[in-house]
């Protein structure tokens, strides 16, 4: 069976992996905000807990180390937190049992909907969690088709793009259905910077990670670049090289990925005090437990 990824048509020694949301496109206050937040809060049925389940939301998947989560763990984080809260406990909320969904998230090669589907084909006593997960996954795809548009690149990225594309391949990995990523990419002629688009069909980040490489460049001549931990582990795991765009300093992170890491990704100094004092910056803006939490 063909693969996208490692078939894919390579000109480069060095190879570059970007993630898009809130990295490449300024969508990630709009997606999680406009989209994600309403989703959750109809599909799960949190209506008399909304301010709470958005506060849970909002810190899971803007504000903390799970930035950039894929969305079925971090509904799954989302829950459990919201079950923790006192305030939410007050008024009747009681965390659903995600023990399938958890299960499903563990052992799936695709975290999409239809994985959901595929999965609860399979199953004697169908679990309505799963069915409910899939709900709000697709309520989530339809309110990012209808909501959003008109975005645009964060200043800076198309400079840096046009550096990188001189001297390496460039691939999309990231968590959002591969039609968004087209979508968004192809409305603001960004498509002609890339190799390839992974799109969560293709499996984690750490996959297509591993399959763009496929073992046709040194270790040192592969960059993830990425706003999330997630994408930093996903390179750790792959034992490659992380840029971060910091979030809330998109534009000076894309600055400096134009005006130094380029050259120092070429000539092989970025790997060492220079990657790791871009990891310590992206480190000190990423909250590592809730407000509520801290008394």
């Amino acid at each position: 069976m063909n693969d996208i990824l490692i078939d894919m048509n390579r000109k480069h020694d060095f190879l570059i992996c970007v993630d898009s949301d809130g990295c490449v496109f300024d969508n990630m206050e709009l997606k999680h905000k406009e989209c994600f937040c309403p989703a959750t809060v109809n599909v799960w049925n949190l209506q008399s807990v909304s301010r709470y389940a958005r506060e849970a939301a909002e810190f899971v998947n803007l504000y903390s180390t799970t930035r950039g989560a894929n969305r079925f763990p971090a509904i799954i984080r989302t829950l459990e937190l919201l079950g923790e809260r006192e305030e939410a406990k007050q008024r009747g909320y009681v965390c659903p049992d995600l023990t399938l969904l958890k299960e499903w998230v563990r052992t799936t090669h695709q975290l999409s909907a239809a994985a959901i589907d595929e999965y609860v084909s399979s199953l004697e006593d169908p679990d309505p969690i799963l069915a409910q997960a899939a709900a709000w996954s697709r309520e989530v795809d339809a309110n990012i088709a209808h909501i959003v548009r008109g975005v645009t690149p964060f200043p800076g990225v198309r400079e840096a793009f046009s550096k990188f594309m001189e001297f390496a391949d460039i691939v999309i990995v990231s968590a959002t259905p591969h039609e968004a990523i087209v979508r968004e990419w192809g409305e603001n002629d960004m498509l002609k910077y890339v190799t390839e688009v992974a799109g969560q069909e293709l499996g984690t980040k750490a996959d297509c990670i591993r399959k763009a490489n496929s073992g046709h460049y040194a270790p040192d001549h592969v960059l993830m670049i990425g706003d999330a931990q997630g994408d930093y582990v996903s390179a750790k795991e792959n034992g490659v090289l992380y840029y971060p765009i910091v979030p809330g300093e998109e534009v000076d992170s894309w600055k400096k990925a134009l005006t130094e890491v380029a050259d120092q990704l070429k000539n092989g100094t970025y790997a060492g005090e220079a990657m790791e004092k871009a990891l310590a910056k992206f480190d000190s803006v990423l909250l590592k437990e809730p407000r509520w939490h801290v008394k």
